[in-house]
């Protein structure tokens, strides 16, 4: 064991000595550690809450029964409630309402309102019966009365006696406040009324939304399931609590591993970090770790020091981290909300809690990558012989043991074979893994591309033209390609994944403008304020719409949720008009599509997105049977679309067919054409003149895109701060990698101080080095992260979000990305310079004997 003393002695010395790279790789890990964490935290918050608070509406009960569509006859209640085996049956209708006095202030102002039955609630949801007021207990019948839980309230601004101002599509209602809940889930914005008033009130008379059952005692809920089921038909699904939680992870599964993925990247870029410093650390300490072997320290106790140091700035990072990543987590539920701008968790607020198998996991993490990124180097001073290790130039020796050429290639092959595997579960698990191998590959590749691409420079620069400091810088980088890689891995990663990030977002962003120019012809659109109700426009409505002075033509359209696969979020059925022998007018298909002539007698033609393809199976040319439809009628797939607005998936028919098919009339947007001449502000006035005008949204089509867009930039925030970190840490690291160098090459500038350099040359030699690195790292960075872009454009996004996308370069910001970083490279070279070469020549010299 190495005497407490002497470990203390040697650490403190070290960090003493050289601070910046010490706080530098701190920070780093901080930051890594933080990020993931935070991510962590908000997710775990976010799906656990809505989770909770999904299941505390369904109560005590055994199962669910729901239809493929968003309502069903309320028929089918008296049926179950008689059904043998079935205790207990509580019908439920649920209403999306939004809140006009919110909606110039939030985005789509919801909250859940539920129609209960108050006497079967009694025993099967006890938690959501309303508690009215002393005196008045008929108002929990009354068809005016709602009953709020308390983060409504608060949401609201209101208290029991108030009155509230809802609405559904195009209709207001007023209600009042009659009392709060039993019992309900801390953070959850819900609602309860009288299930009468609420079928009355919202236009839903006759309708229910699902209906809770509880089994009889010893009736085996998975038999009585899979009986009743057969009975009910495809019309129906039966669900179970468990069945819910899958739905509620499937939902944003893809965004919260993306998001974790990304938070990594800085984890991952501060071990090289670690790794490179301590590289550093070594070579200049070479001579005096194999002086402390010849006073008699042994190979495992220099091991177990460099190991020590590396662990203690893990173990110093990782708990910083976490407190930071517990303070980011609270700002960003309480600035963006528990989706982070996403909106998957809409009307929840999630309370953040600390999960310490969570913090403890992290901490590991933080602290194993540190280690690990310290052991090779340790290693490596570890088992080098003392003898040689005290002569100058020895570390040239170790630098030598770091070119893993053979790992790089396996690396970069095993990448690209990577690419072409299907993805695991619906992620792109072999995409990630490909893109890790490039980066490691790329890494192990960089000593040698680094010696070759400077060996070339050095010999095609001739002296008598470029000078002799352009020979010294240029003859220096070939000759130690080794100590160059180390200062530019961390510009290599934080870069290419920069690069990464930037085509991927851009191509995204100019993929969705260009997708929105084609899903949106018309001039005018409009919907409700609130929009994301199922009631939208009537019949009376749409016919007063479309008779407006200037509106020369008008498309209808009815969005409704489906769901097909109970263990899978509810796609959306848009009905709307479709040009048969053209729907690519209003459809961007991504292949041929099937003709009017195509369609057999009797079929109706359906146009499915590109996420039913990878979800469902289905392609170009199948004939389906669809659950809302009679198992009779045949549905045949016209064509595929691209589809950025729904990733769980979608279909579009005929707004004819879907109204003779399910007799709902009801439309939820419109799309107006005007005619020609007509002002938009003059037609906008017309249609808020209509009695129910103040209830619509009107925008043209160029302030449909912009909020289109300016939802894109805040669901993609987090990506940008993501990605601003990582080239911060790179940059960090370089410059600690930079000035290292240079205090390990003091003896060399003492020299050339001897045969005439000046400290101005010398100044002018090392920014030009630095200079040179900055700007080959960028080159190798962009040709890594374009590689690395084609993965996620092509790969991962498809398998994560089931959307493709075309490839967009930003040049203009890829070109201010690297001109920053050129320029960071290059002042981070002067001000190192300024340090080593502030020393006294004479005492430089004597150092190298």
């Amino acid at each position: 064991m190495t005497p407490p003393l002497l470990t203390r002695w040697l650490l403190l010395g070290e960090w003493r000595s050289h601070r910046l790279q010490s706080v530098v790789a701190v920070l780093a890990i901080t930051l890594g550690v933080a990020l993931g964490f935070t991510i962590h935290l908000i997710n775990t918050a976010a799906v656990s809450e809505f989770s909770v608070a999904t299941r505390s509406l369904s109560g005590k009960s055994d199962l669910t029964v729901r239809a493929t569509r968003y309502t069903f006859d309320e028929l089918l209640y008296p049926r179950l409630a008689r059904y043998a085996g079935v205790a207990q049956a509580s019908p439920i209708l649920e209403i999306t309402a939004g809140v006009p006095a919110k909606a110039k202030t939030m985005h789509n102002p919801v909250f859940k309102i539920l129609g209960m039955d108050g006497f079967r609630a009694i025993t099967m949801t006890p938690d959501l019966l309303g508690v009215p007021a002393e005196g008045k207990p008929m108002d929990t019948l009354a068809d005016d009365a709602i009953f709020l839980s308390p983060a409504a309230m608060e949401w609201l601004s209101v208290k029991q006696g108030d009155t509230i101002e809802v609405s559904t599509g195009a209709k207001r209602v007023q209600l009042r406040v009659a009392g709060g809940l039993a019992r309900a889930h801390p953070g959850q914005r819900i609602g309860v009324m009288d299930i009468g008033a609420a079928q009355w009130r919202f236009d839903q008379l006759g309708q229910l939304s699902r209906i809770e059952l509880k089994l009889q005692p010893g009736i085996d809920p998975a038999a009585f399931r899979a009986v009743l089921g057969e009975a009910l038909g495809p019309s129906y699904l039966l669900t179970e609590s468990e069945d819910d939680d899958a739905r509620i992870h499937t939902m944003s599964r893809a965004y919260r591993i993306n998001l974790n993925i990304l938070a990594l990247v800085a984890l991952f870029t501060g071990a090289f970090l670690i790794f490179s410093s301590q590289v550093l650390s070594t070579i200049r300490r070479r001579s005096q770790l194999a002086l402390l072997r010849v006073l008699g320290m042994s190979r495992r106790q220099i091991l177990r020091q460099l190991l020590l140091e590396s662990a203690l700035l893990g173990v110093l990072g990782s708990l910083l981290g976490l407190g930071l990543g517990y303070l980011l987590a609270a700002a960003a539920l309480h600035f963006l909300g528990a989706d982070l701008g996403a909106g998957f968790f809409p009307g929840v607020a999630p309370r953040l809690h600390l999960d310490p198998l969570a913090a403890v996991l992290y901490f590991l993490l933080g602290t194993g990558i540190t280690i690990l990124g310290g052991l090779v180097p340790a290693w490596e001073a570890a088992r080098t012989h003392p003898a040689p290790a005290l002569k100058s130039g020895s570390e040239y020796t170790m630098l030598t043991a770091l070119r893993v050429l053979r790992l790089a290639a396996v690396c970069l092959l095993m990448g690209l074979v990577f690419t072409a595997l299907p993805s695991v579960n619906d992620l792109p698990v072999f995409g990630y893994l490909a893109i890790v191998l490039l980066l490691i590959g790329s890494i192990a590749a960089l000593p040698y591309l680094c010696g070759l691409f400077f060996a070339m420079l050095s010999r095609l620069s001739n002296p008598d033209q470029t000078g002799a400091l352009v020979t010294l810088a240029t003859t220096r980088l070939s000759n130690a390609s080794g100590l160059a890689a180390i200062a530019l891995g961390g510009v290599l990663v934080s870069f290419s994944l920069m690069v990464a990030m930037a085509i991927m977002v851009a191509s995204f962003r100019i993929s969705l403008d260009d997708w929105l120019g084609q899903v949106l012809p018309a001039d005018v659109y409009l919907h409700s304020t609130i929009h994301q109700d199922i009631r939208g426009f009537t019949l009376e409505e749409q016919q007063a719409m479309a008779s407006r002075n200037g509106v020369a033509r008008v498309d209808f359209i009815r969005s409704v949720p489906v769901t097909l696969d109970p263990a899978k979020p509810a796609i959306t059925l848009l009905a709307r008009p479709v040009a048969l022998d053209n729907p690519g007018l209003i459809l961007p298909l991504t292949g041929a599509a099937l003709s009017s002539g195509d369609i057999p007698p009797g079929a109706i033609p359906i146009w499915i997105s590109e996420a039913m393809v990878d979800l469902y199976g289905f392609r170009t040319g199948d004939r389906i049977t669809l659950p809302f439809s009679d198992s009779t009628q045949i549905f045949i797939v016209a064509g595929i679309w691209r589809d950025y607005g729904r990733i769980f998936g979608a279909m579009q028919m005929q707004l004819s067919d879907y109204r003779r098919l399910t007799g709902d009339d009801h439309a939820s947007d419109a799309a107006l054409w005007l005619h020609p001449g007509t002002a938009f502000d003059t037609v906008a006035t017309a249609l808020k003149a209509l009695p129910f005008g103040e209830t619509l949204e009107i925008m043209e089509t160029g302030r449909v895109r912009a909020v289109a867009l300016r939802q894109f930039d805040r669901s993609f925030a987090v990506t940008y701060l993501l990605e601003l970190v990582a080239i911060g840490v790179g940059l960090m690291g370089a410059a600690a990698s930079f000035s290292a160098q240079t205090l390990t090459r003091i003896r060399e500038f003492g020299m050339l101080r001897h045969i005439g350099l000046s400290k101005r040359q010398i100044y002018r030699m090392l920014t030009l080095e630095g200079s040179l690195l900055g700007g080959f790292g960028i080159l190798a960075g962009f040709l890594l992260g374009t590689g690395i872009s084609l993965i996620l454009v092509f790969i991962v996004n498809p398998q994560s979000f089931h959307w493709t996308m075309q490839l967009h370069l930003p040049w203009t910001w890829l070109g201010v990305m690297a001109l920053a970083v050129l320029a960071a490279a290059a002042l981070t070279a002067f001000l190192a310079s300024r340090r080593a070469v502030s020393g006294d020549v004479i005492r430089a010299v004597r150092e190298d004997w």
